[in-house]
């Protein structure tokens, strides 16, 4: 048994490492064809650079491997036991801390919220000091984190109830426009980029899992259909929560 795991991971880490090295290629092709003739320029320390690639392309095959063996199962098997015990409220308290716990550890998140923090308080909105800037970064990153988790319960009442995905994604955005006429402008862009940091490494494969495995798990539901669109509030929401946090502290 142990040699038919090592055998059957050695080979989905050679597929894994074949297509992140596929993946990376063009990128590095067009940075390699800019330094060299456009810029006329040598590579800066070209060892270093050859080990960070392959470092890369290490990490992103495990990355998908760990996504297909664990992150994926563990969220649809949990939504299923979840809509089996028939419990709603379990369920969207589940819901809720899956998409605010996985947000607030968003490295992409992290790093937006605290270059956000630093451009106010060099704006002069607030104290240009460390605790003032980190205080600010961690209140949109709650922020942020409150409304994902709002919109994967959003979106787990959507697949139960079987509600229209497009209607709830252009009155969203319709709300975001209106709210975009009235929210201080040092926060719209700040707003409009947490939307999509939002949707990164670790959010997006445990509530896409959640999403597919509820819709697989209830009857008259399609997982193509109902299973999707839990990604998308999540990249909405935090819009309208971030430019509403900007009318309260600006």
């Amino acid at each position: 048994m142990p040699l038919a795991i090592l055998t059957k991971f050695s080979a989905a880490l050679g597929r894994a490492l074949l297509g992140a090295s596929r993946d990376l290629a063009p990128i590095i092709t067009v940075i390699a064809l800019f330094q060299v003739l456009v810029l006329h320029q040598p590579f800066p320390e070209l060892l270093s650079i050859l080990a960070g690639l392959g470092l890369v392309i290490v990490g992103l095959a495990l990355f998908v491997i760990g996504l297909d063996i664990g992150l994926f199962p563990l969220g649809e098997t949990m939504a299923e036991e979840f809509a089996r015990k028939g419990s709603l409220f379990w369920l969207l308290l589940f819901a809720f801390t899956l998409g605010a716990g996985t947000t607030v550890a968003e490295p992409a998140l992290i790093a937006v919220t605290r270059e956000g923090a630093k451009a106010v308080a060099e704006a002069g909105l607030i104290e240009n000091i460390s605790a003032s800037i980190d205080r600010y970064a961690l209140g949109v990153r709650l922020t942020v984190a409150l409304s994902v988790g709002a919109a994967i319960v959003l979106g787990v009442l959507r697949i139960l109830r079987g509600w229209s995905l497009p209607v709830l994604i252009v009155g969203g955005y319709v709300l975001v426009m209106i709210m975009t006429l009235f929210a201080p402008k040092e926060i719209v862009g700040l707003a409009y980029d947490s939307g999509g940091v939002t949707t990164s490494t670790v959010t997006v494969p445990l509530v896409t899992a959640l999403g597919v495995g509820l819709a697989r798990t209830i009857r008259g539901r399609d997982p193509l259909t109902d299973g999707f669109g839990l990604i998308a509030l999540a990249s909405l929401t935090p819009m309208i929560f971030v430019m509403f946090f900007g009318l309260i502290v600006h």
